[in-house]
């Protein structure tokens, strides 16, 4: 999948989602499922927060409010805890973060009685669009764990894996980013990619193509790669990054961003359900592409 056109378009032949917005009292976040909704993707809207400030954000975009379904809530917690039980009652295929902070939303979402736990881990996946690249990259995980330890990034390393194969790419190449292609004892980052190499080695993850260490130069450039005169199966060619830590994947994907002028969508896969996870200071298009993701990986 080569961009996010092609990505909406794959999205689009796909049955429509219902997708429950928590805090949904953002211009941005109606924009996007009004969309969303236009485009086919999205059969229903359940905006969930204070009903009237739903409505002003509606109003100032010219939109009719009563095309998706208002349920009240007169605080933050109070609407992630009713976004929560409603796709827990079959009530919604995706969940949304509309203005609201993370921390607030999960804390509903991994709540251990009410929430949408499944006993797997859950993992930040980012998807980038930049024109110096040939196609779609997955990044993970730049938005949700802190400092992953092995364990942990095995299970983000599939999670990366099964996105990208949802979105169409049939045997992902992954890149275990770190700093050079040796591993090194004193860079922990560089242990871990070689470890996770040979687990996919072995079969403990499958349906992809995994090396590491890896510089990012080397992931991304077959230039670099022969210039450098060093071999990978990832042959600079990768369909996922997979980052070492919080930092380095949330200052890679907000440089693409901001400097590099990089389009980009955000998911959190593992619960019940895919849940939309992006910046409250992200724009209605990374919302509406982060919508269309979440539709391809259900």
């Amino acid at each position: 999948m080569r961009d996010f056109d092609a990505l909406l378009e794959e999205a689009r032949k796909r049955q429509p989602a219902r997708v429950v917005v928590a805090a949904a009292g953002d211009p941005d976040v109606i924009e996007a499922v009004e969309k969303a909704t236009q485009l086919g993707i999205v059969s229903t809207g359940v905006l969930v927060g204070d009903r009237a400030i739903i409505e002003k954000a509606a109003g100032s975009l010219g939109l009719d409010s009563s095309r998706h379904r208002i349920v009240h809530a007169a605080s933050h917690g109070e609407a992630a805890r009713q976004a929560v039980a409603l796709i827990r009652e079959g009530e919604g295929d995706i969940l949304m973060k509309g203005y609201i902070g993370t921390a607030d939303l999960l804390r509903a979402v991994l709540d251990k009685e009410q929430g949408l736990r499944t006993g797997n881990m859950l993992t930040h996946v980012a998807v980038v669009e930049h024109s110096a690249y040939h196609k779609l990259l997955v990044v993970s995980d730049g938005g949700l764990n802190i400092a992953p330890d092995l364990k942990m990034k095995l299970d983000i390393t599939q999670n990366a894996i099964n996105v990208a194969i949802a979105m169409g790419v049939k045997e992902p190449k992954v890149a275990m980013l770190s700093a050079q292609e040796l591993v090194n004892p004193d860079m922990p980052s560089s242990t871990d990619a070689a470890l996770v190499t040979k687990a996919a080695e072995r079969g403990q993850i499958k349906g992809g193509i995994v090396d590491g260490p890896l510089a990012m130069d080397i992931a991304v450039s077959k230039e670099a790669l022969e210039h450098k005169k060093i071999k990978s199966a990832v042959e600079g060619d990768a369909d996922v990054l997979i980052v070492p830590n919080i930092e380095t994947g949330n200052i890679l994907l907000k440089g693409l961003q901001y400097i590099a002028g990089a389009s980009w969508a955000g998911i959190v896969v593992g619960a019940k359900v895919p849940i939309i996870l992006v910046s409250r200071a992200d724009h209605a298009r990374a919302k509406l592409l982060s919508i269309a993701l979440a539709r391809l990986v259900m």
